[in-house]
């Protein structure tokens, strides 16, 4: 593992962009095409990980559904990444909070205000593993743009140390970082359009990285139907909508059945679904969809012998 270093110019992420080095001189437009011409290095960056990027969502996957969970570690920008993509889990597939959870350093407060000193410490990290009680069952991804956090270098060593499966999330090639992890997984996207401005590029292909990640794994998990999150929380009025436009358009029912079929399923549209297709009552398809691990076209297959939908 590679000790950070004062002088962190030879990162990628810390070099200068010769493609916007006149940015104060550009007019507004051309400085957002500029911004925008750089962007399109993300969608690259992840077509290139893209092999990784499978390996991660089905390791991911195994030790969730063995019974572990998921973990994000990060600071500053890159750790609050991680918390928000945590925190989008329960709403979307309905998880229990502790299944996906963020770890930042500084903790919630450094959420709202800057506290990006403390990410200088690798201890830190290392007792964030041992509060949150990181075992072998568990995965923990570290994320960090420039690739040097000493936080998220202690916390994956720790995390190595209790026999986790890690992760290690970065902007710059390896030869500039090297680490111990299960997964590296590199996503270079060159010097930012602002140099050192890791929120940018490196912030956004971030965000697309966990974004496929959590989903990947959901999917996975069965907590989709085609592409429909029918786990989804119904907590909220946009929320109860949509549950009812993917109920209605996936079975022949008007909104207002699929509504009286979401009641009768405690609001549970996955539930609703296997209760209209193979025509059972609320235990009989909670019983079904236990079997299944909660896969809804598992637990079809197994009721019925085909296909619902």
């Amino acid at each position: 593992m590679t000790n950070p270093i004062n002088d962190r110019g030879y990162l990628l992420t810390e070099q200068i962009n010769p493609n916007s080095q006149h940015l104060d001189q550009l007019s507004t437009l051309e400085m957002v095409r500029v911004f925008n011409q750089e962007d399109q290095r993300t969608v690259d960056a992840i077509a290139t990980a893209a092999p990784l990027m499978a390996e991660a969502i089905d390791q991911t996957a195994a030790a969730l559904r063995a019974g572990g969970r998921l973990f994000y570690v990060g600071a500053g920008t890159s750790g609050r990444l991680g918390v928000l993509d945590a925190a989008e889990c329960p709403p979307t597939f309905c998880t229990p909070p502790e299944l996906v959870q963020g770890i930042l350093a500084g903790g919630a407060p450094a959420l709202l205000k800057s506290s990006e000193a403390l990410e200088d410490l690798p201890a830190d990290g290392a007792t964030a593993m041992a509060t949150h009680q990181i075992s072998a069952l568990d995965v923990v991804v570290g994320i960090t743009a420039g690739g040097t956090t000493p936080y998220v270098h202690g916390a994956l060593q720790e995390a190595n140390l209790r026999g986790a499966t890690t992760i290690f999330i970065a902007c710059v090639p390896a030869d500039q970082v090297d680490i111990e992890v299960d997964i590296d997984l590199r996503l270079p996207v060159g010097p930012e359009v602002l140099a050192g401005s890791t929120r940018l590029k490196s912030g956004t292909v971030t965000k697309m990285a966990l974004n496929i990640l959590s989903t990947g794994v959901m999917v996975k998990l069965g907590k989709v139907y085609g592409n429909r999150m029918v786990d989804v929380s119904v907590t909220n009025t946009k929320l109860h909508d949509r549950a009812l436009r993917i109920i209605a358009a996936l079975t022949d029912l008007s909104r207002d059945e699929a509504d009286t079929l979401l009641v009768s399923s405690g609001q549970q549209v996955k539930l609703a679904l296997l209760m209209h297709w193979a025509n059972l009552d609320k235990e009989a398809a909670q019983n079904a969809l236990e079997q299944n691990d909660g896969n809804l076209r598992q637990a079809i297959v197994q009721v019925s012998g085909k296909p619902g939908g």
